[in-house]
């Protein structure tokens, strides 16, 4: 089309150009090919310039004739150029939006990078599955706790340290925090389950602490708590040192008790497993062949939840693991 020489009378290739440039531009499938129609027809050395370059040849009478006839051809494929572009870029648009529609997120794509779980949510599931299969539930609570979830219920008092402001993120919005442990959860829990029960919880928790290689201001913990009449702390025990070869994978692996504070249990106990990766003393383990692991007690609950029971034998055992070092031991 761009290298067809017309030829005749002035008429008869206006009547030629104007007939197939009308049929091309409306053949046109793409704007690429649209473009080169439109160079072919209107640029400066395209058919109509040619035509107009005849003009100089004409007498004056001749150009007052067939000049503004010309120009009216130009005009009249310049605007069918104008609507076949408008057209064919509102088809490119739709089909544009119908891929981004029908996207598959889920397709398969050679040579992309893979992504994969996070180590905190492998660990978590993991620790979940193993206090599943010892008969626990798993429960969940808010990270924007209150006064009494976070405090009040596990009796720590008002003049309490981790009450303090540098201890605790406490919120514009009075008597409204970031939980400082998962053992919300465990008040949350018994005002709505009735004893016996085992529960596990899992979760992020929110204190002020300056960030270091072993210190962050969130961290992972998971809180176990049992409640009945017929169990001692040699449950506790027994659950705990389970929990721990399992998740450890050796059946090597022992637990010794040591006395601890807590503020919310009574009496307060430590637990330590022996190193899982040496037998003599390691880095991990600091030579020492032991590593401080969770602890563990007899929780104090105030009297508003005591009275959700009306059996005073019941037995409320509470053990808290801080799934930073585990999980980094662990992977």
């Amino acid at each position: 089309m761009a290298h067809q020489n017309y030829t005749g009378s002035i008429p008869d290739q206006i009547k030629q150009i104007s007939s197939d440039g009308t049929a091309a531009l409306a053949a046109a499938s793409s704007l690429q090919e649209l473009d080169t129609i439109r160079v072919a027809f209107l640029g400066r050395t395209g058919h109509i310039a040619l035509l107009m370059g005849t003009l100089k040849e004409l007498s004056a009478k001749e150009k007052r004739e067939w000049g503004p006839q010309i120009n009216g051809l130009k005009e009249l494929l310049h605007f069918q150029y104008e609507e076949r572009k408008r057209v064919l870029e509102e088809a490119a648009y739709r089909a544009a939006a119908h891929k981004t529609a029908t996207f598959d997120v889920t397709a398969y794509q050679p040579d992309q990078m893979r992504g994969s779980i996070h180590p905190y949510s492998t660990t978590i599931a993991e620790i979940e599955d193993i206090f599943i299969s010892m008969g626990f539930e798993i429960v969940d609570g808010p990270e924007l706790e209150t006064d009494f979830y976070n405090f009040e219920a596990l009796n720590i008092p008002e003049d309490h340290p981790a009450r303090d402001m540098h201890d605790t993120f406490w919120l514009p919005k009075p008597h409204h925090l970031l939980r400082t442990h998962t053992s919300s959860v465990q008040v949350r829990a018994l005002q709505s389950r009735k004893p016996p029960l085992a529960i596990a919880a899992p979760g992020r928790c929110f204190r002020h602490e300056a960030t270091d290689a072993s210190h962050d201001y969130i961290f992972m913990q998971c809180e176990g708590l049992i409640v009945s009449e017929s169990i001692s702390l040699a449950n506790l025990f027994a659950v705990t040192k389970t929990f721990l070869q399992r998740f450890f994978n050796t059946e090597q692996l022992a637990i010794r008790q040591r006395p601890g504070y807590f503020p919310f249990v009574e009496p307060g106990i430590e637990i330590d497993m022996s190193c899982p990766f040496c037998t003599e003393g390691c880095s991990t383990c600091k030579q020492s062949r032991w590593i401080e692991i969770c602890g563990t007690g007899l929780v104090l609950l105030s009297l508003d939840l005591l009275r959700l029971s009306a059996n005073r034998q019941l037995l409320f055992l509470c053990q808290t693991h801080q799934l930073e070092q585990p999980g980094l031991n662990h992977h």
